[in-house]
C-alpha cells in the first residue's frame, strides 16, 4: 500500500481547515475543496485501474477517510460515502461504467440506497418516481445510486418486495437546495433529491440482493479481491470511517485546547489528574475504536482474498465490530468535549464543530445498534436469521 493519496490529503490539510467554515455556512463544501480533494484522489481510491483509479485495499481507504475527517468532518464524510460508489460501480455493466467514468474518471457519483422510490419495469427497462434523502456530497456529483422497489402497473411497490439499486445522470434527478439544514457534517450538503417519471434502461438497473450477496460481481466475471468483499463490508466502511476520524479531530483539538487552559478552580487542566485520566482513557478508547475497525475489515479481505466463503455469521460479526467501533469512538469524544469547560461552545472553537459532526455520523442508519446487535447474537447461536429488518444492511 503506497498511501499515496493519504500523503496529498496532509499536504492540503490547512486547506482543508480553513474551508471549513464557508462550507458549513453554505451546506456543502465549496468548490474550491471539492476540487482539492479530487486532486487528491480520494474518490478513485477504489475505483478500478481501468478508469485511473486506485484499486486500494480498503484498509489504505478507511486510513484516508480517517485523517480527511480528523482535518474537517464534512470533507472525510464525503470522502467516505462519495468514495464507495465508484466500488460498486466496477462491478456494474461495462456500458454503465464507460457513461459515468469514460469521459472523466474523476466524475464524481452521489446515493442514498434507501429505497424512496417506486420502478415500473417498461419496454427496456423502468420508468421511477420517488424522493430520497441525505445525498451526501451531491452538489459535485454527476451520477448517482438510488435505491427503489419494484412496482406494478398501479405505481405501488410489488409483494413481496423487490429492490433495486438503480444509477441516473444528473440530467434525470433534481437536487433540493434547501432541504439540509442542520446541526452536525452542515458542509457534507446531504439533500434531498427528486426523480419524476425518469426512464432507467436496464444496464443501469442492479438487482439490490444481487449486490449484497455478491452475485452481480460473479456476473460480470470481476475476480480482483476488492471487488469481490461484501457490500455489508464495504458500503458501511466509509461511513464509520469518517464517524472515527472525526472524535479524532475532537481529540486532537480538544489536547490542544486544553494545553494552556485553566480550569474554574484555578488549576492547570496540565496538573489537574481528574482531567487527564479522562483525556488519557477517552484517548485509548479512540484508538481501539479505529483498530477494531481496520482489524476488521483485514479478516474479511482475508477470508475473500483466500477465495473462502463470508458466511451471514461472520458478515454479522462484522457488521456489530463496525458499529460498535462508532458508538466507542463517539462515547469517548463525549468525555472529552463534556471536560472542556464552556468556551468549547463558542462557535470560533473546533472542538465544537467536531463534536457535533461525530454525533450527527453517528446518527446514520448503519449505525442503528438494535437489530444489527441482535443479528449477530442469533446468528452466534446457531439460530437462523429470519428475512426482514435483521438482514438488513448484513
Amino acid at each position: 500500500m503506497s498511501y499515496e493519496v493519504l500523503d496529498k490529503i496532509v499536504a492540503i490539510a490547512d486547506d482543508l481547515r480553513a474551508g471549513a467554515e464557508d462550507s458549513d455556512s453554505l451546506g456543502r463544501l465549496t468548490d474550491d475543496m471539492a476540487d482539492s480533494l479530487k486532486d487528491a484522489g480520494i474518490i478513485r481510491l477504489l475505483q478500478r485501474k481501468k478508469y485511473d483509479g486506485f484499486e486500494a485495499h480498503p484498509r489504505e481507504f478507511a486510513e484516508t477517510v480517517m485523517k480527511t475527517a480528523s482535518i474537517y468532518g464534512s470533507a472525510g464524510w464525503v470522502g467516505g460515502i462519495v468514495g464507495v460508489h465508484p466500488w460498486q460501480l466496477a462491478f456494474a455493466d461495462p456500458k454503465v461504467q464507460d457513461e459515468v467514468l469514460g469521459a472523466d474518471s474523476d466524475t464524481w457519483q452521489a446515493s442514498p440506497y434507501m429505497p424512496g422510490g417506486v420502478a415500473v419495469p417498461v419496454d427496456g427497462g423502468y420508468r421511477m418516481s420517488g424522493r430520497w434523502q441525505f445525498s451526501s456530497g451531491t452538489d459535485h456529483c454527476d451520477w448517482i445510486f438510488l435505491g427503489a422497489m419494484v412496482g406494478g402497473a398501479d405505481g405501488k411497490p410489488l409483494m413481496p418486495p423487490v429492490g433495486l439499486h438503480v444509477i441516473l445522470p444528473r440530467s434525470d434527478y433534481e437536487i433540493i437546495d434547501d432541504s439540509w439544514d442542520v446541526v452536525g457534517l452542515r458542509g457534507t450538503g446531504s439533500k434531498d433529491v427528486v426523480v419524476k417519471d425518469a426512464f432507467i434502461p436496464d444496464y443501469r438497473v442492479m438487482k439490490g440482493q444481487d449486490v449484497i450477496d455478491g452475485t452481480a460481481a460473479k456476473e460480470y466475471g470481476v475476480t480482483e479481491t476488492l471487488y469481490r468483499m461484501p457490500w455489508s463490508t464495504m458500503f458501511p466502511l466509509g461511513i464509520t470511517s469518517a464517524t472515527i476520524g472525526i472524535c479524532e479531530g475532537v481529540l486532537a483539538a480538544g489536547i490542544d485546547y486544553q494545553r494552556g487552559r485553566v480550569g474554574a478552580a484555578g488549576t492547570a487542566i496540565k496538573d489537574d489528574p481528574y482531567v487527564l485520566h479522562a483525556l488519557g482513557e477517552a484517548a485509548s478508547e479512540i484508538d481501539a475504536a479505529r483498530q477494531q475497525l481496520l482489524a476488521n475489515v483485514d479478516r474479511i479481505w482475508d477470508l475473500v482474498d483466500a477465495g473462502k466463503e463470508v458466511d451471514f455469521e461472520t458478515r454479522a460479526t462484522s457488521r456489530r465490530n463496525q458499529v460498535r467501533s462508532a458508538w466507542r469512538a463517539v462515547r469517548a469524544a463525549d468525555e472529552v468535549f463534556d471536560r472542556s469547560g464552556g468556551n468549547a461552545l463558542r462557535v470560533d472553537n473546533p472542538l465544537q464543530r467536531f463534536w457535533r459532526d461525530a454525533h450527527a455520523g453517528l446518527h446514520h442508519a448503519i449505525h442503528v445498534t438494535s437489530t444489527t446487535y441482535h443479528a449477530s447474537a442469533m446468528a452466534s447461536l446457531g439460530v437462523d436469521v429470519p428475512n426482514g429488518p435483521l438482514r438488513v444492511m448484513i
